[in-house]
């Protein structure tokens, strides 16, 4: 199974490699890669030994922030190494001043695993959701060096569990423990024979609880919003602005609209999609008149967590094709959620739809009938406010449970 793994490897940095001249996702990843092994070797001459933290993406690390928060804050002298798989994580918050170090990961050939460990030489490594690079993994237990698993899920479907799965579940064996979100997590970890596992629920809802705590104003959506109420879009996809626009027809009178789309190299796309409205990009608001405008497109990055502040009704975009993306971040602000049919991978989504505090749509008319009966009857529409509300301030205290563990590896 060893042999197959690299081989495995070894085609998927070919397909990257081979779509660098027609993808700037792979370009970014090929470029951020070469001469990493250098620049590590400079930073990491002397006796620091940080602590590893390795997310997939930019949502991986939002998990990660409650954790390295933590650790800095009890620990002042101690270091922090972030790295990163995806683009969209690296260049996004390459700058971020909380981790000491931003690199990207190398790929997972065991040589390559084997120079990272042995150059950085960290005192734990602390793995994301479901970052499983089996090398790397190896090599840590190799080196005596503790390894845990924060924020991570796992499904019945996955390879660990089935017929050719007890390689895979024998590297994860290896893990100093696993912090993971349900109990279904649990106990399928404990039909591998992994008992070094806890529920400790998701660290996002730390992260999105200490977001909603800060102080601030946004001033333009203030004046965009003017006396009207506001439904915000967040990560979407074209789908999903298609259901908004037949959406926002019937309740323009009533309703402002925000969209911050997935990818922003889509604006002229998502400003198509919107013609005959007025729409306005946020980045060229200079000398506009906001209250004039039915839809603000946020062409920006660091905003929409914030601007669900603001909101009387949220859409979370992805669930039609690319994946549900994060819901914690409005449902934190206490206010109704839709979002598209395929939801059933996020347990977050999965709860709040049985708690009916949110709402999985197949089209605009679904959706406008549940923003009819809100706009009817007051009560239901704060009874929903409620659950979501209630449901991430439930939930919250991961990080502190997780550090309480891994501390004594420091």
């Amino acid at each position: 199974m060893s042999v197959l793994y690299s081989i495995f490897l070894f085609f998927y940095r070919l397909g990257i490699t081979l779509a660098v001249p027609f993808n700037q996702k792979a370009k970014l990843w090929h470029r951020g890669r070469k001469g990493e092994f250098a620049r590590l070797s400079d930073v990491f001459r002397q006796d620091i030994h940080p602590v590893w933290v390795h997310c997939a993406s930019l949502g991986e690390y939002e998990q990660a922030k409650p954790v390295i928060q933590k650790l800095k804050t009890e620990n002042p002298d101690c270091k922090v190494l972030v790295t990163f798989f995806s683009p969209s994580g690296y260049e996004i918050r390459k700058n971020d001043p909380l981790p000491d170090y931003i690199f990207y990961l190398p790929m997972d050939f065991r040589r390559n695993a084997r120079r990272f460990i042995q150059i950085v030489q960290p005192r734990m490594a602390i793995f994301i959701k479901y970052e499983f690079w089996f090398n790397y993994m190896h090599c840590l237990h190799e080196s005596q060096i503790p390894f845990y698993y924060v924020s991570a899920i796992f499904r019945p479907s996955q390879y660990f569990f089935g017929v050719f799965g007890h390689w895979f579940a024998n590297r994860l064996s290896q893990a100093s423990y696993f912090f993971v979100q349900n109990e279904e997590s649990k106990q399928l970890l404990h039909k591998i024979d992994i008992d070094q596992v806890e529920v400790c629920g998701d660290t996002r809802f730390d992260r999105v609880y200490a977001i909603a705590n800060q102080e601030y104003t946004l001033d333009e959506i203030i004046a965009f919003k003017n006396d009207k109420k506001l439904l915000v879009a967040g990560s979407t996809w074209e789908p999903d602005e298609k259901l908004l626009a037949e959406l926002f027809a019937h309740i323009k009178d009533h309703y402002k609209l925000v969209v911050a789309p997935h990818e922003i190299s889509r604006l002229s796309s998502v400003l198509k999609t919107f013609e005959g409205l007025r729409v306005l990009p946020y980045t060229q608001r200079e000398g506009k008149n906001l209250a004039d405008y039915d839809v603000l497109i946020i062409d920006t990055m660091g905003l929409l967590s914030k601007i669900y502040k603001y909101s009387e009704l949220s859409y979370i975009g992805g669930a039609f094709k690319t994946g549900l993306h994060n819901i914690l971040e409005a449902g934190v602000f206490g206010v109704p959620l839709f979002f598209g049919p395929h939801y059933q991978h996020f347990n977050e989504a999965v709860m709040l739809v049985q708690l009916k505090g949110a709402f999985s749509v197949t089209n605009s008319g679904e959706m406008l009938q549940k923003v009819r009966d809100f706009e009817q009857d007051e009560q239901l529409y704060q009874n929903t406010c409620a659950i979501c509300r209630h449901y991430v301030e439930s939930n919250i205290g991961a990080g502190d449970k997780i550090y309480n563990i891994i501390k004594t590896s420091l």
